[in-house]
């Protein structure tokens, strides 16, 4: 069973080699700068974003979650958004990802939010399955704008 850890700053060339791997899986490149900063804030206490790795019984990295919170107008306490999660391939279907949500959740109910929330892709099967056993599908749709 894997370790779940909070993110510091001694973690970086793990959460870097995690961190392009799940750019990676999601075909997306990033400027330097914004991985730099990604991490910087992860790990500057008072930021609002906040991660944790997962790290096998050897003590490798096998996992990464990132989450931070928001006020909600459809509640009086703030929602907790899972914004990033990845695990390693060799890893997967093994409860890395059940037990970074788990943390999150945990951290989540601890600090007063209402609820949990995340996306992913459509194409996802192997982690929609996970996530269909730990969570409710809403069927809501994501939309943006990139500004």
């Amino acid at each position: 069973m894997a370790t779940i850890t909070r993110l510091s700053s001694n973690d970086k060339p793990d959460w870097l080699a995690l961190w392009n791997g799940y750019l990676t899986f999601y075909e997306t490149e990033l400027p330097g700068a914004t991985t730099e900063s990604t991490f910087r804030r992860l790990t500057t206490p008072g930021s609002g974003l906040y991660g944790a790795l997962a790290r096998d019984e050897d003590g490798r990295a096998i996992g990464l979650v990132h989450w931070l919170t928001h006020p909600a107008t459809w509640s009086t306490t703030d929602y907790c958004y899972l914004e990033d999660l990845f695990v390693v391939p060799g890893a997967r279907s093994s409860g890395t990802g059940a037990a970074l949500i788990a943390a999150v959740r945990a951290w989540a109910a601890e600090n007063g939010s209402s609820k949990v929330y995340w996306l992913t892709a459509e194409t996802n099967h192997t982690a929609r399955r996970l996530y269909d056993r730990l969570a409710t599908r809403t069927g809501f749709i994501h939309y943006e704008i990139p500004l």
